[in-house]
C-alpha cells in the first residue's frame, strides 16, 4: 500500500461522509487486492500470537514491529526476514511508529499499564487499534479509551478472543434463550499454577537492552526489586493486575457476557491472599470475588497453588483443582442444569443430574474479525468492541480495589461477611480446604477480607468512598499522560 493510496482512502472517507455516501462504498474504493498495514507493539509474549495472526490474515500486511527491548525487537525482525522473507520497519518508541502515515492499524500486546495510553495515542494519530486484554490498568483510563474511540470514528477492538469463537457464541445464546431455565449463578475459574517468583535482596540491574523509561511509561519509574523484569510485572500493582486481570479477564468477560450486563456490578467484595511462599510478588495468588449482579451474581476464583503438594524438583504439569471438570473456565448454574465451559471455544450443557444435553464447539479468528471491521469501517462488526473490553477489565479492577483496601480477618468474621450469599460461603470453605492441602496455616497466615464496595454504575465510581475512588485511576508520569 503506497503512501498516496493511504491518503487517498482517508480523503475518500472524509469526502464520502460529507456527501452522505454510505461507508460500505469505501470497501470498493479501497481495492480488493489491498491490505491493512499493521504494526505490532510489544511481542515478548502474547504479541508473538499477534504476529502469527496477521501473517495468516489475507487482508492484513505486517509492516512494522515496536518494542522497547532491543534484543526482542531485532530478533523478531530478523526471524521474520529469515523465515518469511519479510522485512519490516522497527521502532523502539511507539510515538515514532505513530508518525508513519503509511501504517493503518496497530496491535498492542505490551504490559497492562501501557494498554490505555498507547491505544489513545494511536487513536489520536488516526490509527485503528487492536488492544490486548485487559484494555486498561485501571477503571478511569479504560473509560477514557472508550470515549476516545467513540469520538474518533476509529475501529478499536478488545483482545478477548472468545467472543469470536462460534462455540462460545452459540453456548451463550443457548443460555440467554433460557434453554436451561433461568440463570442463577455464573462462576469464573482461574485455577492456574503460579510458582514463586523468588525473593531478591535489594535493587536489581535493568538489562542494558531495555529502554526502562519507555518500559515504565505512565507508571512510576521504580527500582527493579524482583528477579525478572519481564512477565513478573503481572504480580506488581504498579504495572499488573494479578492473575484476575491476566488470565482471569478472559473468563470474567465470558461470565459478564452470559449474565448480559452492560454496566459494572453495583457491589463487589474480594477475599484472598498470597499464600504458600514468600516472594517479591504483591498480588494475590488465591482469591474469591463476588460481583453482586441481580438476579444472577458472578463468583470468580483464582487459585495459583496446586491441588496437592508438589515434590521438590518434580517434573510434569502440576495437578490443579477442578470444579465441574473446569480449571480455567466458566460454569453456569441454571434452574434446569449446568453449562460448563472448559476452553475458549467448547462448552457442554447438562441437566441437573449430569446428563449431557448439548455440546458446543468451534474456533473463530479474532484478528481476522478486527481486520474485516477495519476494511468495512464498521465498529459494529467487531465481536469484541472496546466497550466490552472496558467493562470486563473494570470488573477485575474493582475486585482488586476491594482486596487492596482489605485487612486480615478471622475465618468466622469472613463467613459472617459472606453469610447472605450461600454460594460465596461454600466457595470460601472450598478455598480453605485448598489452602490447608498446601499446608497454609490459616491462624498464622490470615486471609484478607476485602472492603465491601458499592458502586455508582452510571458514574463508575464508589460514591463518597474517597479511599476507594483514588484507586480507580493512577498518577501519570509525564510525558505519558492521559488528559
Amino acid at each position: 500500500m503506497s503512501k498516496i493510496k493511504h491518503v487517498t482512502r482517508r480523503h475518500f472517507i472524509k469526502g464520502s461522509l460529507a456527501a452522505g455516501f454510505s461507508l460500505a462504498a469505501w470497501r470498493n474504493a479501497y481495492g480488493a487486492n489491498e491490505a491493512v498495514r499493521v504494526g505490532v507493539v510489544g511481542f515478548n509474549g502474547r504479541g508473538k500470537n499477534h504476529i502469527d495472526g496477521y501473517l495468516k490474515c489475507h487482508d492484513a500486511k505486517l509492516v512494522a514491529l515496536c518494542d522497547c527491548d532491543s534484543d526482542v525487537l531485532h530478533k523478531g525482525a530478523a526471524k521474520l526476514e529469515k523465515d518469511k522473507n519479510l522485512k519490516v520497519e522497527t521502532y523502539t518508541d511507539l510515538r515514532k511508529l505513530l508518525e508513519n502515515k503509511d501504517i493503518d492499524a496497530i496491535s498492542i500486546a505490551t504490559p497492562n499499564h501501557q494498554h490505555s495510553i498507547q491505544t489513545i495515542w494511536a487513536i489520536q494519530a488516526g490509527k485503528d487499534v487492536y488492544c490486548e486484554k485487559p484494555i486498561s490498568h485501571n477503571v478511569w483510563e479504560g473509560r477514557r479509551v472508550v470515549e476516545a474511540a467513540a469520538s474518533s470514528g476509529r475501529v478499536v477492538a478488545s483482545g478477548t478472543q472468545s467472543r469470536s469463537n462460534p462455540g462460545m457464541i452459540e453456548a451463550v445464546k443457548y443460555l440467554q434463550d433460557g434453554k436451561l431455565g433461568k440463570i442463577q449463578l455464573v462462576r469464573g475459574l482461574c485455577y492456574k499454577r503460579r510458582a514463586s517468583i523468588g525473593k531478591v535482596n535489594g535493587e536489581q540491574p535493568i538489562p542494558k537492552n531495555i529502554d526502562y523509561d519507555l518500559w515504565c511509561g505512565p507508571a512510576r519509574k521504580l527500582p527493579l526489586n524482583r528477579k525478572n523484569l519481564h512477565y513478573d510485572w503481572h504480580w506488581a500493582w504498579e504495572t499488573g493486575n494479578g492473575d484476575l486481570g491476566n488470565q482471569g479477564i478472559h473468563q470474567m468477560d465470558i461470565a459478564r457476557w452470559i449474565v448480559g450486563e452492560s454496566r459494572l456490578s453495583p457491589a463487589v467484595v474480594s477475599v484472598g491472599g498470597r499464600f504458600g511462599y514468600e516472594d517479591d510478588g504483591q498480588t494475590p495468588n488465591t482469591m474469591l470475588v463476588y460481583h453482586d449482579y441481580k438476579p444472577a451474581p458472578i463468583i470468580f476464583e483464582v487459585r495459583g497453588l496446586p491441588s496437592k503438594l508438589e515434590k521438590e524438583g518434580g517434573k510434569g504439569k502440576p495437578e490443579m483443582d477442578e470444579f465441574k471438570g473446569a480449571q480455567v473456565g466458566v460454569v453456569t448454574k441454571c434452574e434446569g442444569g449446568w453449562m460448563v465451559m472448559t476452553t475458549y471455544h467448547t462448552a457442554t450443557a447438562t441437566d441437573n443430574e449430569g446428563k449431557v444435553i448439548e455440546e458446543f464447539k468451534g474456533e473463530g479468528d479474532h484478528f481476522k474479525n478486527f481486520i474485516g471491521a477495519v476494511l468495512a469501517r464498521a465498529q459494529n462488526q467487531l465481536k469484541a468492541p472496546i466497550i466490552e473490553g472496558h467493562l470486563s477489565s473494570a470488573l477485575c479492577h474493582t475486585a482488586n480495589i476491594s482486596y487492596r483496601l482489605g485487612k486480615a480477618a478471622d475465618q468466622n468474621v469472613i463467613r459472617e461477611k459472606l453469610r447472605a450469599n450461600p454460594a460465596a460461603v461454600e466457595t470460601f470453605e472450598s478455598i480453605n480446604m485448598h489452602l490447608q492441602t498446601n499446608l497454609v496455616d490459616l491462624k498464622k497466615d490470615k486471609v484478607i477480607l476485602g472492603e465491601y464496595l458499592t458502586m455508582d454504575t452510571t458514574k463508575e465510581n464508589f460514591g463518597t468512598n474517597e479511599e476507594a475512588n483514588k484507586l480507580l485511576r493512577r498518577e501519570y508520569r509525564a510525558p505519558f499522560t492521559i488528559v
